[in-house]
């Protein structure tokens, strides 16, 4: 029966597709070297795809490159080593310096990043973080939630201590003590639950939803992008098959990629964690990008490290990111 309910979310999302999803078995591959981090919100929708050959069905060979953070990610694209990317909140950042094009959103960081406080440090508000040592990787979709949680309680980012490290190296420090905070996304929070069980979640992302919503999502290259339409059109036809199964059987999708990519994690943590993301249908998404929402999303983000780091003259989000491709692709 399973097998049957999937085999018809497929048939559904296939259908919903234009031109670019026609089964293309009989062309030669095309390589697309792809950039990713090994967070549930962004490679699920990858891995769903590699295993269900959603994007093979389209002609493609995904050449799978992983990364720690999505400023190595970026560096890596502008370097000329990546065609594409999938990340979280740095979607935000580089297009709006002019290096890469965004074109196809994932989820929002729903509850994905998160704010954890150690019991011993006597942190019970948001407000009780004044002056104190948080650890996290600035820059990243854990600052830019940070940045919103400390200003709702009228905490200056500016009177808390940030200790910038790699998000690794900032749950080891507040696991030793080294700082009574941490700024994190998951898949992290499973450390500290199993490491420093008295730890204590202060809040997440979702309750700044949707006046400060984190995308994830991808980008392209600049030079990729403009000379590879059909490729881009065929990844996103890859991706709305593949986003088709885990918005209509979100278990299913969680068991998949846990038995296929996360192991290391026991399941129902991995489906707490898969579900921490807000996923759209396809047909939500399209809404999304025809009525703005996903320009002004991406535009708030941007707003955030304009005002962090400096960034001159950026690029707005209405010029940098392009919803014609998925348009074009995902039909209502």
């Amino acid at each position: 029966m399973a097998l049957q309910r999937r085999q018809l979310i497929r048939a559904a999302a296939a259908a919903s597709l234009g031109a670019a999803a026609l089964p293309s078995f009989a062309q030669a591959r095309t390589k697309v070297k792809v950039g990713y981090l090994h967070t549930p919100a962004v490679d699920g929708h990858i891995w769903i795809g590699q295993q269900t050959g959603s994007f093979a069905k389209q002609g493609l060979d995904l050449e799978m490159v992983k990364f720690t953070t999505g400023l190595e990610l970026f560096q890596a694209m502008i370097g000329g080593s990546l065609d594409v990317l999938a990340t979280g909140a740095v979607l935000s950042n580089f297009p709006a310096r002019g290096q890469g094009k965004a074109f196809l959103m994932n989820n929002i960081e729903y509850a994905t990043a998160q704010l954890w406080v150690r019991e011993d440090a006597g942190i019970k508000t948001l407000a009780d973080l004044k002056g104190k040592q948080i650890s996290t990787t600035t820059g990243t979709t854990a600052h830019v939630f940070l940045d919103t949680a400390l200003r709702s309680a009228k905490v200056d980012p500016k009177d808390v201590k940030l200790v910038n490290q790699r998000m690794t190296e900032a749950v080891s420090s507040f696991i030793s003590g080294a700082v009574p905070a941490v700024a994190l996304w998951v898949p992290f929070d499973s450390v500290i639950k199993k490491q420093l069980p008295n730890a204590r979640r202060l809040v997440d992302a979702s309750a700044f939803f949707p006046q400060a919503a984190i995308m994830g999502g991808w980008a392209a290259r600049n030079d990729f992008y403009d000379k590879n339409q059909p490729v881009i059109k065929k990844l996103i036809a890859g991706w709305a098959e593949a986003n088709a199964l885990i918005t209509g059987k979100p278990d299913e999708a969680a068991e998949m990629l846990q038995k296929a990519q996360y192991q290391d994690v026991p399941l129902p943590d991995f489906k707490e964690q898969f579900k921490a993301s807000k996923y759209y249908t396809n047909a939500e998404w399209r809404t999304r990008y025809q009525d703005g929402t996903v320009t002004k999303w991406l535009q708030q983000v941007t707003d955030f490290f304009v005002a962090t780091g400096g960034i001159q003259n950026a690029v707005k989000a209405s010029e940098y990111f392009d919803a014609k491709p998925f348009l074009d692709t995902v039909q209502a």
